[in-house]
């Protein structure tokens, strides 16, 4: 077998993605789509991380129609990013891969509190070690917390698992001819006003050099295609 690519990586997915074709809750389909693939991943023998959204379920950040102050909004989507870490946590366990759920919120009866310390031990020992509730603070994004988190726990990459191939000039969903960039440099990410992750999130891959790939979750082997060094997606680095 080939050697991975990465010994320890940050996967981001998003809430959405769970959703697949629901209105809004979680796919069992996707859930155990996302989990074989997963699996598959730690079989190579590689370390991860994983931060999911809450945006199928609540998205805070802006101002709610409903009235409820962003303040709230982000405390429902941080708890939100939990129930997702749960039902992934549980899929993942049903396939037989161990796991360890760290909140950064303390829920002690559901989850670990977040200590850097032990999120790497974890992974050291092969567990898949999911960080729910964000960075625990309103204002910040999953994307951010995936990132603080990747940078906490010494990752070799973030990938970002979406339902597009990467990231293009303009929506392929809603532009057929969209031109999708095979790499791409955190300034060009900024200057152009992508949405590969949000600014504070792309500042701090700068800042740390954290290579961010942008990938398509959905297909089928992907995850283990890149871990193996396969060229997929979008990389975001200093230089492209």
């Amino acid at each position: 077998m080939n050697q991975p690519k990465y010994k320890r990586v940050m996967l981001k997915l998003s809430g959405e993605a769970l959703q697949g074709n629901l209105e809004y809750g979680i796919s069992a389909d996707v859930l155990s789509q996302f989990g074989q693939e997963i699996e598959d991943a730690i079989h190579l023998g590689v370390q991860i991380g994983i931060v999911i959204g809450g945006g199928n379920i609540y998205r805070g950040v802006s101002d709610s129609p409903d009235g409820i102050d962003k303040v709230t909004g982000d405390q429902m989507g941080m708890l939100a990013t939990v129930i997702n870490a749960l039902a992934l946590q549980n899929a993942l366990e049903n396939r037989g891969v161990y796991t360890r759920l760290l909140s950064a919120i303390k829920m002690e009866e559901i989850a670990e509190p977040f200590i850097r310390r032990r999120a790497i031990r974890h992974l050291e020992k092969g567990r898949v070690v999911i960080f729910g509730a964000g960075t625990g603070n309103p204002y910040f994004t999953t994307d951010t917390a995936a990132v603080l988190r990747a940078v906490e726990i010494e990752a070799d990459v973030i990938i970002k698992g979406t339902r597009v191939d990467g990231v293009y000039d303009t929506d392929p969903e809603e532009n057929p001819e969209a031109v999708m960039f095979e790499k791409l440099t955190y300034l060009d990410v900024l200057k152009r006003g992508l949405r590969v992750m949000d600014l504070t999130a792309i500042t701090l891959c700068q800042e740390n050099n954290l290579p961010i790939v942008v990938m398509n979750m959905n297909e089928r082997g992907n995850l283990t295609k890149l871990l193996l060094g396969e060229s997929l997606g979008t990389r975001v680095a200093h230089s492209a």
